[in-house]
C-alpha cells in the first residue's frame, strides 16, 4: 500500500514559498486533507512550518535544518511535516502565531509549531538553529525529544495541547456575553494621545529601539486628530515619521517604493523585501499628508511608489503581485547597495561627489562588506552652499545621477518576485491607486485600479455562489477568501467608485459587503470572524480585531459598513457595525493603538459619516482640483447622474426599487453640477459652489 505522505509533495504547489522547499529531503506536505488524514490515521504529530517567500530567516532555517538529511529522517519517520505559506493561509498563521505570542512573548517567521494529529499545538517557536546556540535550543534536539515524548509522555503532551487550544479560543474566538457601550468620538483623541506617548521624538516612528516598522494606521490617526482638533503636536509627530521613512533606508531612493522595515532605530538599514501592502498603506498616508500640508514632496513620494508598483509588481493583464524578495544572488540587499567606486564608475566627478554626499555613500558604508544603503544625508540647499552651485543645478545633477544609477542597477541580478495575486492585498492597492488618481489628478492611476479590480473579479469572484477566492497564480485559483479579502477588496472597489463615479465598482463593493455579512457575521457573538462560515473547520475560528502589518480586517469591514449604510439601507450594515463596536468596546478603549482601525471606525460611528453627494454627468475641473487639495478624513464622495431619469438606470443595475437615501431627492439643480453636504441626517442646501459645501462641514452645521 502506498504512503500518501511518503514523499515531498510541494512540487505540486504554485506558491513560490512552498516550491522553495520542494527539493528538501523533508517529506513536506501542503496543509490539505491528505496530510491531515494521514496524521490521524498514523497517529503521528504534525510539525507545522509557516513562512513566506521573502522571509530571510525562513531561507536560513531551510538551509541549516530542512536540507539536513539526518534531521529530515527524524521528521519523516516520527511526524507529518507540513509547510504553509502564510500569505495563502493567514487563518492558520493567526491561530498559531497567537499561541506563540502568548507562550514565548514574541512571534514571527518562520513559525515552528508541533501539533497533535487533530491540529492542537503543544510546542511552538520561530527560528531554531540546527544545534544549540546562544541559549537557543537546537532544532535537531527538539525534534528528537518530541519524537520520544510522543511515545512516552503522550498524556502530558495532550493535556498541554488542550490547555493551549483553550487559550487560543479564549483569545481569538470568544466575545463578551454582554457587549459594552461603543466608544464615542473621544476615542480619536485617546488614540492620538497613545500614539504621541509611543512616538520616537528623536528619530521618528514609534518605539525607542529597532527594529522600526511603518505604522500607517497610527499616522492616519495622528493626521485625523490634527484635522479635527488642530493639535499641532499630532501633525508634527506624523510628519516626523513620514519624513524619516521617506529620507531613510526604508525607502528605495532610486526605484521608489518601501522595504518591509528597518533593523535599527535610525531608519538606516532595511530588511529589503518589498511587500504590496506596505506600498498601499504608505502611499495613502503620503497622499493624506500632501493634502493636509500642501507639501509637494509627500505627493512625489506617493507618485514614485505607484510607479514602482506599476513597474515591478504589476501583472500584464491587471492585478498586483505580492512581494519582492530581500535576496538576490543568495545575498540580502545586494540589488540595492552601493560603494563610492560603484558611483564613480558611472558618473562624472562632480556628480559623483554630489550623489555620495546626498545619500551618505562612504568608503566605510553602513551595511555589510562596506556597502551603503542610500539615506538622505544632506539637503540640496546644503550641497549648493558646499559646492557653490545654484540649488536648481544641484537638483538637476542629482536627478540625472539617480537615473544613471537606476539604469545601471537594472543590470544586476534581480530579487525574486512572488507572483501570487491576493484578493485582499490587491484591494488595498486598488484603494491606494484610486486615492492617488484624485490627489495627483492622474486619471491613469484610476485606469490601473480598474484593470486590477477587473482582473481580480474575473478570476476570483464567483457570480453564481457570490463567494471570493483567496489567490490566483499562473492561472490556478486556490483557497477560500477570508474577511480581509472581502473587506479590503470591497474598500478598494468603493474608493474607485468615489474617485471615478463609475457604477460597476460600487455595485461590486455592495455585492462583496453583502457576502461579507452572510459569510462572516455571527449575530449571537456580535462579530465578524476571519474565516467564512462555509470554510474549513479549524481548532478555533479566529477574529482579527488588531492591526498587524495590514489593517485589522474587522476594523476595515466595520468602517466600510458605516460608509455603505446609506447606499443599501435594508442590508443591515449599520446594525452589524454597531454590534462589532459594542463587542470590542472595552478592548478598543483599553488599547486603542492595537486596535487603530476599529478605533477610527468607532469615531466615525460616533461622529457620523460626512457625505458629499455630487449630482453631475461630469465633475467640473475646478471641483476636481479642490477635492485633490482638501483633506477631509472619512469623507464619502457619492457620485450620481444629474437627473432622476438617468439615475433609474443605475437603480436597475443595482437591483434597487428606489433611490437610496444618499441619492434620493438630490438632483442637479438648474441643469448644473450640484453638490449636497450631509452629516448625521442633516444636509446643506444644494449649491453649485463646492467650497461652500465643504465649508458647511467645517462650520459645524451638520453637528
Amino acid at each position: 500500500m502506498s504512503d500518501p505522505v511518503g514523499r515531498n509533495r510541494l512540487d505540486d504547489e504554485q506558491s513560490p514559498y512552498l516550491r522553495q522547499h520542494a527539493d528538501n529531503p523533508v517529506n513536506w506536505q501542503p496543509w490539505d486533507e491528505t496530510a491531515l488524514d494521514a496524521a490521524r490515521e498514523a497517529d503521528k504529530p504534525i510539525f507545522l512550518s509557516v513562512g513566506y517567500s521573502a522571509c530571510h530567516w525562513c531561507h536560513v532555517m531551510a538551509d541549516e535544518s530542512f536540507s539536513d538529511p539526518d534531521i529530515a529522517e527524524v521528521l519523516n519517520e516520527h511526524f507529518v511535516p507540513v509547510k504553509v505559506d502564510r500569505e495563502e493561509r493567514p487563518d492558520l498563521d493567526r491561530i498559531y502565531q497567537t499561541i506563540c505570542q502568548q507562550v514565548t512573548g514574541g512571534g514571527g517567521w518562520p513559525l515552528s509549531v508541533w501539533l497533535t494529529p487533530e491540529g492542537k499545538p503543544f510546542f511552538v517557536g520561530t527560528y531554531f538553529p540546527p544545534e544549540p546556540r546562544r541559549g537557543a535550543p537546537g532544532f535537531r534536539d527538539i525534534v528528537e525529544s518530541f519524537a520520544e515524548s510522543w511515545r512516552t509522555d503522550r498524556e502530558e503532551i495532550e493535556n498541554r495541547a488542550e490547555q493551549w487550544t483553550s487559550a487560543i479560543t479564549d483569545r481569538l474566538e470568544e466575545t463578551p456575553d454582554v457587549p459594552g457601550e461603543a466608544p464615542g468620538s473621544e476615542v480619536l483623541d485617546t488614540t492620538v494621545q497613545a500614539a504621541l506617548r509611543g512616538a520616537d521624538r528623536d528619530h521618528g516612528g514609534f518605539g525607542g529601539d529597532g527594529p522600526k516598522f511603518p505604522q500607517p494606521g497610527r499616522i492616519d490617526a495622528l493626521l485625523r486628530g490634527y484635522a479635527v482638533s488642530g493639535r499641532r503636536e499630532a501633525l508634527d509627530v506624523a510628519r516626523q515619521s513620514l519624513d524619516a521613512m521617506a529620507n531613510g533606508g526604508l525607502r528605495d531612493h532610486l526605484g521608489g517604493g518601501f522595504h518591509r522595515y528597518c533593523v535599527d532605530r535610525e531608519w538606516t538599514v532595511p530588511h529589503f523585501e518589498k511587500m504590496l501592502y506596505d506600498q498601499a498603506g504608505l502611499a495613502s498616508r503620503y497622499l493624506d499628508a500632501a493634502r493636509l500640508t500642501g507639501n509637494d514632496s509627500y505627493a512625489t513620494v506617493a507618485a514614485e511608489t505607484f510607479e514602482f508598483v506599476r513597474r515591478e509588481l504589476s501583472h500584464d493583464d491587471g492585478g498586483f503581485f505580492a512581494t519582492l524578495d530581500a535576496q538576490s544572488g543568495g545575498e540580502e540587499g545586494t540589488f540595492y547597495v552601493w560603494t563610492p567606486d560603484d558611483v564613480r564608475d558611472l558618473l562624472p566627478e562632480l556628480d559623483a561627489d554630489l550623489f555620495c554626499d546626498r545619500y551618505g555613500v562612504t568608503p566605510g558604508g553602513n551595511f555589510e562588506r562596506k556597502t551603503t544603503v542610500l539615506n538622505v544625508s544632506a539637503t540640496t540647499a546644503e550641497l549648493a552652499d558646499e559646492y557653490d552651485l545654484d540649488e536648481s543645478e544641484v537638483e538637476d545633477r542629482l536627478e540625472k545621477a539617480r537615473k544613471a544609477l537606476f539604469a545601471a542597477r537594472e543590470g544586476r541580478e534581480r530579487p525574486a518576485r512572488d507572483e501570487k495575486v491576493l484578493a485582499g492585498w490587491n484591494g488595498l492597492m486598488i484603494s491606494g491607486f484610486a486615492q492617488g488618481s484624485v490627489v495627483l489628478e492622474d486619471d491613469s492611476l484610476a485606469d490601473d485600479a480598474r484593470r486590477a479590480l477587473d482582473f481580480v473579479r474575473e478570476r476570483l469572484w464567483d457570480d453564481e455562489t457570490e463567494t471570493l477566492s483567496r489567490r490566483v497564480m499562473n492561472g490556478e485559483v486556490k483557497g477560500d477568501g477570508y474577511l480581509e479579502d472581502y473587506a479590503f477588496l470591497a474598500r478598494g472597489a468603493f474608493d474607485l467608485y468615489q474617485a471615478t463615479g463609475d457604477l460597476a465598482p460600487l455595485s461590486f463593493a455592495l455585492d462583496l459587503a453583502r457576502a461579507t455579512r452572510r459569510e462572516f457575521y455571527d449575530a449571537d457573538a456580535g462579530t465578524l470572524y476571519f474565516t467564512p462560515e462555509s470554510g474549513e473547520s479549524l481548532v478555533t475560528r479566529p477574529q482579527e480585531p488588531t492591526d498587524q502589518s495590514t489593517p485589522s480586517s474587522l476594523g476595515v469591514a466595520t468602517s466600510l459598513f458605516l460608509d455603505l449604510e446609506q447606499f443599501a439601507p435594508n442590508a443591515d450594515f449599520g446594525e452589524v457595525a454597531d454590534a462589532v463596536l459594542g463587542s470590542f468596546a472595552n478592548r478598543v478603549r483599553g488599547s486603542p493603538l492595537e486596535h487603530v482601525s476599529l478605533a477610527l471606525a468607532a469615531e466615525k460611528a460616533a461622529s457620523g459619516v460626512p457625505e458629499l453627494t455630487v449630482a453631475a454627468d461630469e465633475v467640473p475641473d475646478e471641483w476636481r482640483a479642490t477635492l485633490a487639495s482638501r483633506y477631509f478624513p472619512g469623507l464619502v464622495v457619492s457620485r450620481r447622474p444629474g437627473t432622476d431619469e438617468e439615475l433609474d438606470a443605475w437603480l436597475d443595475e443595482l437591483g434597487l426599487d428606489e433611490a437610496p437615501p444618499i441619492w434620493a431627492g438630490r438632483e442637479a439643480a438648474d441643469g448644473e453640477p450640484t453638490v449636497y453636504a450631509c452629516e448625521n441626517f442633516t444636509c446643506s442646501a444644494p449649491t453649485h459652489d463646492l467650497d461652500e459645501a465643504l465649508a458647511w462641514f467645517t462650520a459645524g452645521e451638520g453637528a
